[in-house]
Parts: C-alpha cells; sequence; structure tokens
C-alpha cells in the first residue's frame, strides 16, 4: 500500500505543479512508481508540464463516470528522466499521470476521492495530488484523502500567510503529517524585502517542518515547461532530489547555501 501526499499552496503562482512534476520525478528515479494526480479541473497543466500532453484522450472524471477503465486514463511519463526510461515495457516503476478533467463542472468531489485514492494506492508508492490554488473546493477534493501534505511558499509575507492558512485547514481534515517547501527561494530577493531575519523567521510563521529548500532555478522551469526532466545539474531538481529521499525517511542535510 502506498501513501497519498497532497501538494498544496493556498495561493498560486508559488511554482506548485512544478514542484509536483518535479518530485514525481525524483521519486521514480530512486525505482518507485509513482502516479501524479492532477486535481486542477478545468486549469490543468501537468500533462504539459510531465510530456503526456499529446497522448490524452481520458481524464479522472472519465474514471468516475464509468466512461473508462482506471488504466486508460493513466499515462506513463515517457521521458521522466526515471529508471523507466531505460526499459519502457517495466510499468513496475516509474512516473505515471491521471489528468485532471477540462471541464470545471466534472470536478470530482471529496467523497468520491475518498473511495478512489484508497484503490489508487494499491498499485503505487506514491500518488500525489496536485491542488488547485485557493482553498475551495478543489482544494478539498486533493486533501481529503491525503495521508500526508507539502506546503509549498515563497519567503514573502503574503505567501507564508497563505501556508500558515491551509496549515489550520489541513488540520481539520486530520492530516497531521505536513512538510514546508519553500520554493523560488532567491537570497538576494530575500534579503532585499526584509521580511523575516532569516528562514528560521519563515518557518516559525509557515507553523510547519521545513522538507526543502528550492532555488530559484529557470533550468528546471523551462525543461518542466517543454516537458522534458531538467538538467541534473540544475540546482532545483538536486533541491527536490533531496525533498524526495527526507520523504523516504532518510536523514539528509541541508547544503551549504541554505546554511550560510
Amino acid at each position: 500500500m502506498g501513501i497519498a501526499t497532497v501538494i498544496t499552496s493556498g495561493k498560486g503562482g508559488v511554482g506548485k505543479s512544478t514542484a509536483a512534476v518535479g518530485l514525481g520525478r525524483a521519486l521514480a528515479a530512486r525505482g518507485r512508481r509513482v502516479l501524479l494526480v492532477d486535481c486542477d479541473a478545468g486549469l490543468r497543466g501537468l500533462d504539459r508540464l510531465s510530456g503526456t500532453e499529446s497522448e490524452l484522450v481520458y481524464d479522472i472524471s472519465d474514471v468516475v463516470f464509468g466512461r473508462c477503465s482506471p488504466a486508460q486514463a493513466i499515462y506513463p511519463c515517457q521521458e521522466a528522466g526515471d529508471r523507466r526510461a531505460e526499459n519502457p515495457e517495466d510499468d513496475s516503476r516509474g512516473l505515471f499521470l491521471l489528468p485532471a478533467p477540462v471541464r470545471v463542472e466534472d470536478m470530482v468531489r471529496p467523497p468520491v476521492m475518498r473511495r478512489l485514492i484508497p484503490l489508487l494506492k494499491r498499485y503505487y508508492d506514491h500518488v500525489l495530488l496536485d491542488s488547485p490554488a485557493g482553498v475551495g473546493m478543489g482544494f478539498q477534493s486533493a486533501a481529503c484523502a491525503a495521508d500526508r501534505a507539502l506546503v509549498l511558499c515563497g519567503p514573502d509575507p503574503v505567501s507564508v500567510r497563505s501556508a500558515a492558512r491551509v496549515r489550520l485547514l489541513l488540520q481539520q481534515l486530520d492530516i497531521k503529517d505536513m512538510r514546508l517547501i519553500i520554493n523560488q527561494f532567491d537570497r538576494g530577493l530575500f534579503r532585499a524585502t526584509g521580511a523575516y531575519s532569516d528562514l528560521d523567521g519563515v518557518i516559525d510563521a509557515a507553523g510547519i517542518q521545513l522538507c526543502a529548500l528550492v532555488p530559484l532555478d529557470h533550468s528546471l522551469a523551462a525543461a518542466l515547461l517543454r516537458g522534458k526532466p531538467a538538467p541534473e545539474s540544475s540546482p532545483g531538481r538536486l533541491a527536490l532530489s533531496r525533498a524526495a529521499a527526507r520523504l523516504e525517511g532518510e536523514s539528509v542535510p541541508m547544503p551549504a547555501w541554505y546554511l550560510g
């Protein structure tokens, strides 16, 4: 039985979907079978970021309404940068996508997600649920069946305040295991704004244990927008690889540039 992780942020624009795909690739590179579930009905984007856009026929709403089997709506990410790329016939591991519907009216509601996600966990080591921006019904649908949460924020007061608000909502859903990812971090901008004296101030304001600090990395964003894995030397990719290791219980120290 796998574990379901909702990836959320409250507000948009913090790179949540990019981080979701990057983390999925990192977990797949560790030999895991990983399913990305796009919960952003009407505004789906993981198909583009995962390189499966041209393959899509069915989505999660087709599964729910009986128009196809779950297997027909789940697409392998052939260029995931994971071990499956070495052997495309090996379905026991790698990165896969269950896309969101193109119409917001076809959003899958929380009661259905509570039945669907446990079924998917039987076949995947990790189910990553990419929540839409905001804290409305889409957020509820993404989070209601999760075992844990990754909350993303930027190092700015508005984003951190949203993360703290999301923490309270996740607690109401009885999600106790929460980790914080500070994303798109730029040290110069952080110091110039002066909103916090250091990153501990960000962590304390969010009230969530830090999992990863992901630097602003244009190479990561550019690669994913082309549906490709980022270069191995990409700072963002390396940070998400460390986050994947921590999620699997490894003790991985923060890099020297963070400590400095």
